[in-house]
């Protein structure tokens, strides 16, 4: 039996909505749950958890019998969660403290960028693209848990840098494919991206 077609859990399905259920454990996780792992958690099979989620999605979107809520229920980094939408940013921010979060600064921004088409990429190949020492802002960016060290290069000891699965879910996207290709952001396009030259 498939974990599509079962959740991996012993726990006999509640005599709770399914809905509540998944309600519950949405509102109380940190991070994206995927689908197997939140049909274990409800003990409830997967296709009916995904036939769930849809639902849950169309009536926080107001297309059930419902109105509009302020959150929505999004699919980020292969896993499913509670959002606040956009409109109320501002009204949340102002709530919490009237700042947001710390921005990354442009140096910060560009880095992030590089390791995000160029991926894997060594520190010495950033800074030869951004034609400006970037160790700082590497140690800034691995901090905030946005890139990683993948793996060291064998004949150089080289640290590799790839990005996150917390990228992804600040990006509000679910792979790095859904980037915006690179050349219209470039006066050389991909081609001078790939030679390591930003003009």
């Amino acid at each position: 039996m498939t974990d599509e077609m079962t959740a991996a859990s012993d726990e006999p399905v509640r005599d709770t909505p399914l809905a509540e259920r998944i309600e519950a454990i949405l509102l109380i996780i940190d991070e994206p749950i995927g689908l197997v792992a939140l049909a274990a958690a409800v003990g409830s099979p997967v296709p009916a958890v995904r036939q769930t989620i849809e639902t849950l999605v169309e009536d926080y979107d107001g297309r059930g019998q419902g109105p509009r809520r302020g959150f929505e229920l999004r699919e980020v980094g292969g896993g499913w969660r509670l959002y606040v939408r956009d409109d109320h940013d501002d009204l949340v921010a102002e709530f919490v403290g009237g700042q947001a979060p710390a921005r990354l600064s442009q140096a910060a921004l560009e880095t992030l960028a590089v390791i995000a088409y160029k991926q894997p990429v060594t520190r010495s190949q950033v800074a030869s693209i951004r034609a400006v020492n970037v160790d700082s802002v590497v140690r800034t960016l691995l901090a905030r848990g946005l890139i990683t060290e993948l793996f060291a290069d064998s004949e150089t000891g080289a640290i590799n840098y790839g990005t996150t699965d917390a990228l992804l879910q600040h990006l509000g996207i679910n792979s790095l494919d859904e980037l915006p290709p690179i050349s219209p952001l470039l006066d050389d396009g991909a081609d001078g991206f790939d030679e390591g030259t930003i003009r």
